[in-house]
């Protein structure tokens, strides 16, 4: 099919990258024309995510790739070392970068963007793509306006890097923008263990929890007088995540500039 997105998938050998590639090869929208890994090279990536092979090979060369196969996509979900120059790459050589990795600076999101403006390229970098985290994420900034008092609790496995998760860190952005800083607690307060309240922002508190067995859940609590409000969303498997890649594959190609966070297409 002419018509098809051409898409490019790095870290493909990797717990996301999989879920990727498999979804690309089996919607008929999407053409997979390139599998990026550090390691497994030369395997077939419908083989490596339990589907007939597909005649694409994984490779270990970025830029190669690229120049070959020419995509319209490059889906990135690799580790904070990599994501960034990843994605400047892509942009120079006229892909549209839809990133899942985490741990970019505002910096270096700003000048992205302008590497995508000057390109004419639409881009987005997401800390995550479930549609019903995006949905909590939204009404906890809603429920900001009324319940200015709240503390934010992530549970992630013990093997994730960052700390708060970036669902977590966009999460507090957007309650920040219908929310006063209000310094919560008492103001005596004092902690005898460090950290025992969590990392600090714009007066509330973020916890992450890092245990084995866990796979991703966010409970936004509010307090108010006399009631609490309770906002979570619970993750259980990675194909959770694959409609909402789908739609960023869609939606990059059809604006010009780098979006950050995949709450600005759920309205």
């Amino acid at each position: 099919m002419s018509n098809q997105i051409k898409v490019a998938v790095a870290g493909a050998a990797g717990r996301m990258g999989r879920e990727v590639v498999k979804l690309v090869l089996e919607d008929a929208d999407l053409e997979l024309v390139a599998a990026v890994n550090r390691s497994q090279e030369g395997t077939d990536a419908g083989t490596l995510v339990g589907l007939p092979a597909c005649g694409v090979k994984l490779t270990s060369d970025l830029e190669m790739a690229l120049v070959e196969t020419k995509p319209d996509v490059l889906v990135d979900f690799t580790t904070p070392q990599f994501a960034y120059p990843n994605t400047a790459l892509a942009i120079s050589h006229g892909v549209r970068p839809v990133v899942g990795t985490t741990g970019f600076t505002p910096e270096q999101i700003e000048e992205l963007d302008k590497q995508c403006q000057s390109k004419e390229l639409g881009g987005l970098i997401a800390p995550n793509f479930s549609i019903g985290a995006i949905l909590m994420m939204k009404f906890a900034a809603q429920a900001a306006k009324y319940f200015p008092h709240l503390e934010i609790m992530e549970f992630h496995g013990d093997q994730k890097l960052d700390a708060p998760s970036g669902t977590a860190i966009k999460t507090a952005e957007l309650i920040a923008q219908n929310r006063e800083e209000i310094r919560q607690g008492n103001p005596e307060e004092e902690e005898t263990i460090e950290g025992a309240r969590g990392g600090y922002y714009n007066g509330f508190r973020i916890h992450s929890v890092r245990l084995p067995g866990v796979f991703a859940q966010q409970e936004v609590i509010f307090g108010g007088f006399g009631q609490t409000l309770k906002i979570r969303h619970d993750s259980y498997e990675r194909a959770g995540y694959m409609p909402g890649v789908k739609m960023a594959i869609e939606k990059v190609m059809t604006y010009s500039g780098m979006i950050y966070g995949f709450d600005h297409f759920i309205e």
